[in-house]
C-alpha cells in the first residue's frame, strides 16, 4: 500500500507541476506564451506520463475525486480511499511549493496561481451556476471515460492515451469557465498559496467534482450489471 501511496503522491505532484506550471509560467508570455490549448496539452500530456508509468502501481488516479468514483464503481477497496486521497493532496501541495518557489525567482507576486473560480475570479466571468454544471458535467464524463477504458474488456495498452487526451478536450472546453478543475487535489494545492477569495470558493472544487465522479461510478457500475 506505501508503494501505491508513493505512486500516487509523486503522479499528482507531475499533475499539479506540469499542469499548473505551464498555466503560470509559460500561458500568458506575450506573443510567444502557449495560451490554453498550451495548458490543455500539459494537463494532458502528465496523465498520458503518469498513467504508462505508474499506472500498473497505483492505477494512477492522481485525484480524489477518480478515486471516490473507482470506489463507487467497485474497482478499488474503501479501505484504500483514505490513503490515496491523502497522497494526491499532499503531492499537489508539494508541486505547489515548488512552483510558487519558482514563479516568484523573478521578483513577480504569483497572482491568481492558476486557483479555480467562478464569478469575479473566473476567467472570463462565469457565475456559480455555470461553474457548478462546468465542473459537475466534465468530471462525470472524465470519469466514465476513465472506466470504461481500463475495463479489463477494453482494447489494452490505450487508456493512458484516451484519458489524456479526454483531460485535454475537458481543458479546451472549461478553462475559461473556472480554470478547470475536475480534480479537487489540484484545486486545493493552489488555493492553499493563493488564499482569500480562492479558499472562499474551495468549497465548489471537492464538492462538485466528487460529485460528478460518484454519479459516473454508479452509472458504470449499472452498465456493468
Amino acid at each position: 500500500m506505501m508503494k501505491k501511496n508513493l505512486a500516487e503522491f509523486i503522479g499528482t505532484f507531475w499533475l499539479v507541476l506540469g499542469g499548473c506550471g505551464s498555466a503560470v509560467l509559460a500561458a500568458g508570455i506575450p506573443d510567444v506564451g502557449i495560451g490554453y490549448v498550451g495548458v490543455s496539452l500539459a494537463f494532458g500530456l502528465t496523465v498520458v506520463a503518469i498513467a504508462y508509468s505508474f499506472g500498473h502501481i497505483s492505477g494512477a488516479h492522481l485525484n480524489p475525486a477518480v478515486t471516490i468514483g473507482a470506489w463507487v464503481a467497485g474497482r478499488i477497496e474503501a479501505k484504500d480511499v483514505p490513503g490515496y486521497i491523502i497522497s494526491q493532496i499532499l503531492g499537489g501541495i508539494a508541486a505547489a511549493g515548488v512552483l510558487y518557489f519558482i514563479a516568484t525567482g523573478n521578483g513577480s507576486k504569483i497572482g491568481g496561481f492558476a486557483a479555480n473560480g467562478f464569478g469575479e475570479h473566473s476567467p472570463h466571468g462565469y457565475n456559480m451556476q455555470a461553474a457548478i454544471i462546468t465542473e459537475f458535467v466534465m468530471t462525470f464524463i472524465f470519469l466514465l471515460v476513465i472506466l470504461g477504458s481500463t475495463d479489463e474488456k477494453a482494447p489494452k495498452g490505450f487508456a493512458g492515451l484516451t484519458i489524456g487526451l479526454t483531460l485535454t478536450l475537458i481543458h479546451l472546453i472549461s478553462i475559461p469557465v473556472t480554470n478547470t478543475s475536475v480534480n479537487p487535489a489540484r484545486s486545493i494545492s493552489q488555493a492553499l498559496f493563493v488564499g482569500d477569495w480562492a479558499i472562499n470558493q474551495l468549497w465548489l472544487f471537492i464538492v462538485v467534482p466528487i460529485a460528478g465522479a460518484a454519479l459516473a461510478g454508479l452509472v458504470y457500475k449499472y452498465f456493468k450489471s
